[in-house]
């Protein structure tokens, strides 16, 4: 890694302090949410800063505990125990790697964008109405139905006889107010001040001023007794099927949020992008230690990242920093994570939540390309919270084959590459689906920066809503960095798109 100049090491520096405001109380939150102590978040954390930033593929993205693990970890946690955690995320950091190095992350880039928002929604669900009974100081049940369910009775429960359930919701809500109020009207001077933190700030001082006795989070004084490596004896668990299985999932939906969030990082900016195998690959070495570590699973985080990025970080250097500095806050100040009240944390993942489920995304894709990708968004949506999350996404990509049935006569496509004087010619000829979506999006990345492109669609039959999604980004990236792209022959969700950026 190279050693950034004088001015980027203070742009890194100060967004690495942001990133660490942002992270500390979602790494506990996460967590909590999870079913587990509040350190092994913070443990997570630390080797996704320390090991992963240095290793990413995606310099500017900043990897922790994500709130999209929570559902599936917290019902691993419950069904196989905190043991089984452990070898689960060996496998799953191994399965990763070996992803990465027979390049396979541009296949992650294939999955329909309307299942993994879909995803991601029905994750948001789940986690607002289990968290939801955190503002409480009560556990959530074991299913998102039973949670849902039991929603309405604990506002009911609500009595003048201020007890502890009282002073819990008092605390939440007192949470939630402040992190939106200050989102929404911070100073400027302040805008990098994560509301994130003025919530949970905002919810320990009531609760210490006030002098209410509610559940607060609980750390070892030594981050180190946290490490609990798993003994073999749980590694004798993956002789059952079922622990295979849930490895496979926990790689397979960590690489996808991964890699959905390097996409949208890159948006971002107009630096380096992501290298997907690299990212892969340091992700799986993240998990791998998280699972000897005895610590949650991680992956990118667009939360932590995108604070990255706006807080003005330059290099990988900013989100190793953050973990060094959530590494010398555990270490040198535990016992202020204590005065911290369950609720304050259960509050943040509420809004954490409910910001997953992006009703806009649905729209955008009913606007654009019609019923069938909502659909798929609402049935992935449906099944993660009536099911299980893996039942989900399979659910989705299953809709997703519906469409290839219209093009089922025609399912390849040709890419052609070419100069023409100063101008990089590429010539589409057949059908742009997810299943040759790496192939297309590999000649893509592939163009020079700086090039004048031509893209002929002439031949270019029909388009799925996956790559015209890919393509829509590309153009965007190209566009905007003062790139000049022009398609020539387009027809339908391609010459929408080609009149989009303009």
């Amino acid at each position: 890694m190279s050693i950034p100049s004088i001015p980027l090491l203070g742009r890194d520096l100060t967004a690495s302090i942001v990133v660490f405001l942002v992270a500390m109380p979602l790494c506990m939150g996460i967590a909590i949410a999870s079913g587990v102590p509040a350190e092994k978040g913070l443990i997570t954390g630390i080797i996704g800063g320390l090991v992963v930033g240095a290793l990413a593929g995606s310099p500017l993205q900043v990897s922790g505990p994500a709130a999209g693990l929570a559902v599936i970890v917290y019902e691993l946690v419950r069904d196989q125990g905190l043991s089984a955690l452990g070898p689960i995320l060996v496998v799953a950091g191994a399965v990763q790697v070996a992803a990465g190095v027979f390049r396979l992350g541009g296949w992650f880039k294939a999955i329909s964008p309307a299942v993994v928002h879909g995803m991601l929604a029905g994750i948001g669900v789940l986690i607002v109405v289990g968290q939801f009974h955190v503002l409480f100081d009560h556990r959530p049940l074991p299913s998102g139905l039973q949670n849902l369910a039991a929603m309405p009775g604990r506002v009911l429960g609500l009595s003048s006889d201020l007890k502890v359930t009282e002073f819990a919701f008092a605390i939440g809500l007192s949470t939630i107010v402040a992190m939106i109020a200050w989102e929404k009207l911070r100073p400027a001077a302040l805008r990098l001040m994560p509301g994130a933190l003025v919530g949970v700030l905002a919810g320990t001082a009531v609760s210490l001023i006030f002098g209410l006795e509610v559940a607060r989070v609980q750390v070892p004084d030594s981050i180190v007794a946290a490490v609990a490596p798993p003994t073999g004896t749980a590694f004798a668990r993956l002789l059952d099927p079922s622990v295979i299985a849930a490895a496979v999932a926990i790689a397979f939906i960590a690489s996808a949020e991964t890699l959905l969030s390097a996409a949208a990082v890159d948006k971002m900016h107009n630096g380096v992008r992501t290298d997907y195998n690299k990212e892969l690959r340091a992700q799986g070495v993240g998990n791998l230690l998280c699972g000897f570590a005895g610590a949650l699973p991680m992956t990118g985080v667009i939360v932590r990242s995108s604070a990255n990025v706006q807080a003005g970080a330059a290099t990988r250097l900013s989100a190793i920093l953050h973990g060094v500095w959530i590494l010398g806050f555990v270490a040198a100040l535990p016992f202020v994570l204590t005065l911290i009240p369950m609720a304050a944390l259960g509050a943040i993942l509420v809004v954490t939540g409910f910001r997953l489920v992006s009703v806009k995304h649905a729209t955008h894709l009913f606007r654009d390309y019609g019923a069938l990708p909502v659909l798929i968004w609402a049935a992935t949506l449906i099944m993660v919270v009536s099911t299980d999350l893996l039942t989900g996404v399979l659910v989705g990509i299953g809709l997703t084959m519906l469409e290839l049935i219209p093009n089922l006569h025609r399912l390849r496509l040709r890419v052609y590459e070419g100069k023409e004087e100063d101008t990089h010619a590429i010539t589409l000829d057949g059908t742009a689906t997810f299943v040759t979506l790496p192939k297309l999006s590999e000649t893509l990345d592939r163009v020079p920066a700086g090039t004048p492109v031509r893209i002929d669609a002439t031949k270019l039959d029909a388009v799925d809503h996956t790559s015209a999604e890919m393509l829509r980004d590309w153009l965007s990236r190209r566009r905007a960095a003062g790139h000049p792209v022009t398609i020539t022959g387009a027809r339908g969700r391609i010459a929408t798109l080609d009149g989009d950026q303009h």
